[in-house]
């Protein structure tokens, strides 16, 4: 039989270490568990589906692992600590989730895309966090509610955006752009400027965007919200007409 080297005390973990797991092992606590971390994992795939079907940079995986993982955060905290204790892990929650939800939205010129998305991120979320806090009936109820308002609402919002802005009921801006070049982005600004002031449509600041390739445009935005068409088409074609003028339009630009 082997001794063990002098200075060195041989030990063995106590039995009651390794059965610790089985002594804290409580079958309610444990299906509780199950129940809430499944059902989060039932109502993100629901709403993932949907996501994945339309091609969304954030699909059905992804849906359901922030759903089950704020159902597993808020059950834990359920479990092993007090209310209060719960409100303050699914507050951290909502915060973690906002900032994934960030990495879905992009930018592409004057367009962003990705801002459903990310609130069908934060929306996954809050019904992970009901089933974690064993209330799966106001998770069954938020996840028909996003579902509802991805899919039944699609036609409504495009019905909406089918009708003609009332320029009159509507907070908008009146966008001048030129392309031109580099080399005469000064010029052109100055000349811009002029026109619109004798036209009597001052601007209220001018920017130069760069453009892809060896251009660049200069945008107007006017000072007035109420502009006569027929008027600004003149000076658009004005302006069509000036040395190193490679385009010229004007817009309409909607405010929140």
């Amino acid at each position: 039989m082997k001794q063990a080297p002098l200075g060195i005390v041989a030990s063995r973990p106590a039995a009651g270490d390794s059965l610790r797991f089985i002594a804290d092992f409580q079958l309610v606590s444990f299906v509780d568990s199950f129940m809430s971390l499944g059902a989060a994992f039932v109502l993100g795939t629901i709403i993932g589906a949907e996501r994945q079907y339309r091609q969304r940079t954030a699909g059905l995986r992804t849906n359901v692992l922030v759903a089950v993982g704020a159902a597993a955060f808020a059950d834990l905290a359920t479990r092993v600590g007090t209310s209060q204790d719960a409100m303050r892990v699914v507050a951290n929650v909502v915060t973690g989730v906002g900032f994934l939800g960030a990495g879905v939205i992009m930018k592409e010129g004057l367009n962003i895309r990705g801002l459903n998305t990310a609130a069908t991120l934060w929306c996954s979320a809050a019904v992970g966090s009901c089933t974690g806090t064993d209330m799966l009936a106001e998770a069954v109820l938020i996840t028909f509610i996003i579902v509802a308002g991805n899919t039944i609402l699609r036609p409504l919002a495009a019905f909406i955006d089918r009708i003609p802005i009332n320029e009159r009921l509507s907070e908008i801006t009146y966008e001048v752009r030129v392309s031109t070049t580099p080399a005469a982005a000064a010029v052109v600004r100055d000349l811009l400027n002029d026109i619109l002031d004798a036209a009597k449509y001052p601007a209220a600041d001018l920017d130069t965007e760069d453009q892809p390739g060896d251009g660049v445009d200069i945008v107007a935005r006017l000072v007035s919200t109420a502009v006569n068409r027929a008027e600004l088409d003149d000076v658009v074609e004005r302006l069509g007409h000036v040395p190193d003028v490679t385009h010229a339009t004007w817009e309409i630009t909607t405010q929140n």
